[in-house]
């Protein structure tokens, strides 16, 4: 493989990485408990997280994709890789572990975008027009920061697998 398409492919997995797993960490740290602070008891809160999730969803999907195709590209560029389902060199069960830490990540972050966002959104409007009921809306955005954090961990785990299968 040409070294500039090595480059190019690491550099949009890099790229793919901080905006998705970046994203998560910022969101989680930052965003979510400053806004939370701020606009506590007010109706603008609801229609605001509703907003970041709407404009952070795509940039996901994006860096997922990205990912799956420069990942695997990069893998069977990799001379440690022996092939699919082989896992006789640690790299290899370095890698397993990895992948499962990121279907980890796709399946939390499915639940949360399939399940606990549409409940939340339908719970937020009911609540902006006096409708519903705050704890719900409470007990939905416990759910989707426990998710969250869950995503992030998952993320951590994979860029601390990722610097220790590069590092065989």
């Amino acid at each position: 493989m040409l070294p500039s398409t090595l480059a190019l492919s690491l550099f949009f997995h890099l790229l793919a990485t901080v905006v998705w797993i970046g994203g998560l960490v910022v969101t989680v740290i930052l965003v979510y408990p400053a806004v939370a602070r701020t606009l506590k008891d007010n109706p603008g809160l609801y229609r605001l997280l509703s907003r970041l999730r709407t404009r952070f969803a795509p940039l996901s999907y994006l860096s997922l994709t990205t990912l799956i195709v420069t990942g695997l590209f990069q893998m069977t560029a990799d001379p440690a890789y022996e092939g699919f389902m082989s896992f006789n060199n640690t790299w290899s069960q370095v890698m397993l572990v990895k992948h499962l830490a990121i279907i980890g990540m796709v399946i939390v972050g499915g639940v949360l975008q399939w399940l606990v966002v549409p409940e939340l959104e339908r719970t937020s409007l009911l609540v902006e027009r006096g409708k519903g009921d705050a704890a719900t809306w409470e007990r939905l955005r416990r759910r989707e920061i426990r998710l969250t954090w869950a995503s992030v961990s998952l993320g951590i785990a994979v860029l601390g697998l990722s610097a220790w299968a590069g590092a065989l």
